[in-house]
């Protein structure tokens, strides 16, 4: 069986879609999920005090490099020797850079006088991450259950744009889609995009930014104010919902949210970033169900919106 070092909550989610996890043999800092991988060896550690505000968090990130932000027991790694390091290459602030991944297994000789493989995952829509559970698959061998996975995974995202796409665009061109901000950082606020911009087209909304399915970008709590969104929904990244909770009603962020109209309607929500919208694994499918059902609670109903959802009361 291949060894699998995983260092994205995303790899590791997609591990344990495909084999349960039995392969993996060390893990990220962040991967907790599912609950019984915690006890694996941990391979990272963050250099950021991740327990500040957002403010905090966001002027230490900015005040170091990118390739100090986390660090890597290259010893720990080498020990457990494994045949497969995975990684990602789409954000230097969310995980280890890739050169020093690259790096580090470069320095790792297996018994067999190899080094160990290095698969980068960087996806930005959904079907990019389909391609990404393929690729986890072809190297642990798993492509049958990636084949059975991903089909289930598009079941589900059918189940949520066959109900959306009925409602009428062209027949009832005077009724206009719900459009709606996805907040993915708080102080300073900042405008969810990657794969987020196609999840609002799924369910039959408008992104109320803008973000047209480029990156995530900063904006002002004045331009949140001028777009003058139906649904406010806040996503901060690596922030679980109690936390989103709690950070939504400080001094820092509450002013910008309590006078929106979205507010005012009952429409102002937190979301457990950390676990759903942040995290580019199979529980993005979760999220989009969470979306769903947000947009639409007449048509849908997912335990994950129980579970990772709430609305915040003014």
């Amino acid at each position: 069986m291949t060894r699998v070092a995983s260092l994205l909550p995303a790899a590791t989610e997609i591990v344990a879609l495909l084999d349960h996890g039995n392969c993996l043999v060390g893990r990220s800092h962040e991967c907790d999920w599912p609950a019984h991988l915690v006890s694996l060896p941990t391979l990272t550690s963050s250099n950021v005090n991740t327990n500040g505000s957002s403010l905090e968090i966001d002027r230490q990130v900015k005040a170091s490099d990118a390739h100090s932000l986390f660090k890597l027991n290259e010893k720990l790694l080498s020990e457990i020797t494994p045949d497969l390091i995975l990684t990602q290459s789409a954000c230097d602030v969310c995980a280890l850079d890739t050169n020093t991944v690259m790096t580090a297994a470069a320095n790792i000789s297996l018994p067999d006088g190899r080094h160990p493989d290095v698969l980068t995952l960087a996806p930005q829509s959904i079907s990019e991450l389909f391609d990404d559970i393929r690729a986890v698959a072809s190297k642990i061998d798993r492509e049958k259950e990636a084949l059975l996975a991903i089909n289930d995974l598009k079941r589900r995202c059918h189940a949520i744009t066959s109900v959306t796409e009925q409602r009428p665009i062209q027949d009832r061109p005077n009724i206009a889609l719900p459009n709606i901000a996805l907040i993915e950082w708080l102080d300073p606020p900042m405008s969810a995009g990657n794969w987020v911009p196609e999840m609002i087209q799924m369910v039959g909304a408008t992104d109320a930014l803008g973000a047209d399915g480029g990156k995530s970008h900063w904006i002002d709590w004045a331009d949140v104010a001028a777009a003058d969104p139906d649904v406010v929904i806040l996503i901060p990244c690596g922030f679980e919902l109690q936390r989103v909770l709690t950070e939504a009603k400080t001094p820092a962020v509450w002013p910008h949210l309590k006078d929106l109209r979205a507010t005012r309607e009952g429409n102002l929500f937190a979301v457990d970033g950390h676990h759903l919208f942040n995290r580019p694994g199979p529980r993005l499918i979760d999220s989009l169900e969470v979306l769903a059902e947000i947009i639409h609670p007449e048509s849908f109903d997912f335990k994950a919106t129980t579970q990772f959802a709430k609305r915040i009361e003014s």
